[in-house]
C-alpha cells in the first residue's frame, strides 16, 4: 500500500480562514513546534484544514505521556474499557454527518464510502472491541504429570496461559481510510489495556483528531490516546524508535514497512504490519462472469483502487479471456467519474497531484511493456481535482513491472492462463500475498486452489469479507494478523503462569 510515501501538497501562501489543529500529547492539546501545513480535498484543491507539524521532542512527549499512563489504564477493570470505547462509538455516531463530511474532504472518497466505508465503520469497531474488552484472557490449560528428576519431585503441574497488555504501541495509519483504519488499532489496543501514540498518515490527519475527541469526551484519560500528525518524515521515525514504545502497528507501503521492521529488531519491538498487496483474480473457463466483473470492478469504483486488498492483478482462463476483457472495459467505461460529493459519483480522485502521476506513469509504462490499453487512463475533462479515469491493461505478461508492483489506483491488468497449474503458479509468483480471489462454478476446485494460493486470505467468488476472520499477508504484504478477536491476540503478550497441584 502506497500509504504515507506521498507528501502532501502544499499552495501558495495566502489568507488562512482555517484555525490550526492542536496535538495531543498526555492529555493536552498543543501547540505544534513546527508550526501547521494544509490538508487538501483531492477533489477541489482547496484547503481543509490545516494540520499540526510535531517536532521529534513532542513525538517523543506523547509516548513518554503513554508510558506514564499505562500502568493505571492496563490496570483497569475491563469493564471500564468497554464503558468508554462504547461511549466513544456513542459519540462519533452523534457527530456522524459531520464526521462523514470531513472523511470525503480529506480523502476524496465519495459521500457513500466515507459514510458506509469510513465512519461506520470506525463506528463498528469501537463497539466491537467494546465487546472485545470483555473476552476471556486466561485459559487454563490440562495438568501435566512430572517425574522426579533435576527440575524437582515428581508431581503435577497446573498452568495458566494469559494475555497480557504490550504496552504502549505506536499505531501508524494509512491515507486511504482515516476511520475504519485507526478504529481497528486504537479500540483493540486500548481494549487489551495498551496505551497508544497514533501518527497519522499525513494526507488526511483531521478525521484522526476528531476520533480522539471522542475518546476523552468518552472519558480515556489523559495520556492513554496521542495524536501526533506531521508531513515530514522525522515524526514516524520518532514514533518508532522511542524507547518507549514497545509496540508498532502500520498499515502502509512495503518500502516503509521494511524500514520500520528493521528499526523494530534492534531494540525487539513487537511489530503487526499491513503492507501492500497485488491481489491475484483468478477467473476459470466454468466462473460466473457477472459475478467476476462485478467483484474485479471494485478495483476501479472503490475509492479509486486505493485499497490493498483490490484484484488488481486479474488471471484469466483463456477459455473466457476475451469475454472478461471486453466486459471489465464496458464496466470500467461506465462508471462516472467526477465531484466525490455527487449522489452518482462512483470513481473519485486520486489522494494527490503526486500519486495521480505516478498511476499514470504506470498506465503508459504498461504500453511500453506491450500491453493493450482497453479503456481509461485519461484524465477527466474539470477544472480541479486529481483525477484519472479508470484503467485496464490487457494481453499482460507477469514478467511486466504493471502486473508485479502495487500501483495503488484504478488500474487493473489482465494475464492469461491455460491450465489449473499454470493459474496457480501465476497467482503464486509474486512478491505480495495478501488477499487472493477464486471465480469457478466448480466449488470443489476453487476451495483446491484457494488452499494452494500463497495468501493471506482468499476470497472464492465474492470481494466480500468476513470481520471475524484474521487478516494479514504472507511474504512481502506483512506481519502478523488483525481484526476480529485476532486484533486482540496481536495487541497483547502472552504469559504462562505454573504452579504444583495437589
Amino acid at each position: 500500500m502506497a500509504a504515507g510515501e506521498h507528501r502532501v501538497s502544499r499552495r501558495s501562501a495566502g489568507p488562512r480562514r482555517v484555525p490550526g489543529q492542536r496535538l495531543l500529547i498526555g492529555g493536552e492539546w498543543v501547540e505544534p513546534d513546527l508550526g501547521h501545513y494544509e490538508v487538501i480535498d483531492p477533489a477541489t484543491e482547496e484547503v481543509v484544514g490545516l494540520a499540526p507539524e510535531a517536532s521529534r521532542d513532542q513525538v517523543y512527549e506523547a509516548a513518554a505521556a503513554a508510558r506514564d499512563a499505562f500502568e493505571a489504564w492496563s490496570r483497569t477493570a475491563p469493564e471500564e474499557r468497554a464503558a468508554v470505547l462504547d461511549r466513544a462509538a456513542d459519540v462519533i455516531q452523534r457527530e456522524f454527518d459531520a464526521y462523514a463530511e470531513l472523511a470525503r474532504a480529506e480523502t476524496g472518497a465519495t459521500t457513500g464510502t466515507a459514510r458506509g466505508m469510513q465512519v461506520a465503520v470506525g463506528v463498528s469497531r469501537f463497539r466491537r472491541y467494546a465487546r472485545g474488552a470483555l473476552e476471556p484472557v486466561e485459559q487454563g490449560l490440562p495438568p501435566q504429570v512430572n517425574e522426579a528428576g533435576p527440575m524437582g519431585r515428581a508431581g503435577v503441574l497446573g498452568a495458566l496461559a494469559a494475555r497480557r497488555p504490550v504496552g504502549v504501541v505506536t499505531c501508524i495509519t494509512s491515507y486511504n481510510n482515516p476511520w475504519a483504519n485507526p478504529a481497528g488499532k486504537v479500540a483493540p489496543a486500548l481494549a487489551m489495556g495498551n496505551t497508544v501514540v497514533v501518527k497519522p498518515a499525513p494526507q488526511d490527519p483531521l478525521s484522526v483528531y476528531r476520533m480522539a475527541e471522542a475518546l476523552a469526551e468518552a472519558g480515556a484519560p489523559p495520556g492513554v490516546v496521542n495524536v501526533v500528525s506531521g508531513s515530514r518524515t522525522e515524526a514516524g521515525e520518532a514514533a518508532v524508535d522511542s524507547p518507549d514504545v514497545d509496540m508498532v502497528s502500520f498499515t502502509g507501503s512495503t518500502a516503509v514497512g521494511q524500514r520500520i521492521g528493521e528499526v523494530c529488531g534492534r531494540s525487539m519491538k513487537r511489530q503487526l504490519l499491513e503492507l501492500g498487496g497485488k491481489g491475484a483474480a483468478l477467473v476459470f473457463d466454468d466462473a460466473d462472469l457477472d459475478s467476476a466483473v462485478l467483484g474485479i470492478g471494485t478495483t476501479f469504483a472503490f475509492y479509486s483502487g486505493q485499497i490493498c486488498t483490490a484484484p488488481t492483478r486479474v488471471l484469466a482462463q483463456r477459455g473466457v479471456y476475451e469475454r472478461l476483457v471486453e466486459r471489465l472495459g464496458a464496466f470500467a467505461g461506465r462508471l462516472k467519474v467526477g465531484d466525490p460529493a455527487e449522489r452518482d459519483t462512483v470513481v473519485g480522485p486520486v489522494i494527490s497531484a503526486a500519486h495521480r502521476e505516478r498511476v499514470e506513469s504506470y498506465i503508459e509504462l504498461g504500453r511500453k511493456e506491450g500491453a493493450r490499453l482497453v479503456v481509461g487512463g485519461e484524465r477527466p475533462d474539470a477544472a480541479r481535482g486529481f483525477y484519472v479515469a479508470p484503467a485496464l491493461l490487457a494481453d499482460c505478461g507477469n514478467g511486466m513491472r504493471v502486473v508485479r508492483e502495487e500501483i495503488f489506483g484504478p488500474v487493473v491488468v489482465v494475464v492469461p492462463f491455460g491450465d489449473e497449474e499454470e493459474g496457480v503458479a501465476l497467482a503464486n509468483d509474486s512478491d505480495y500475498g495478501l488477499i487472493d480471489y477464486v471465480w469457478s462454478g466448480d466449488v470443489a476446485r476453487a476451495f483446491r486452489v484457494a488452499r494452494r494460493l500463497r495468501a493471506g486470505g482468499v476470497g472464492v467468488n465474492t470481494v466480500g469479507r468476513n470481520m471475524e476472520a484474521p487478516f494479514g499477508g504472507f511474504k512481502k504484504s506483512g506481519v502478523g494478523r488483525d481484526v476480529g478477536s485476532y486484533a486482540l491476540h496481536a495487541y497483547s503478550e502472552l504469559q504462562a503462569i505454573v504452579w504444583p497441584g495437589g
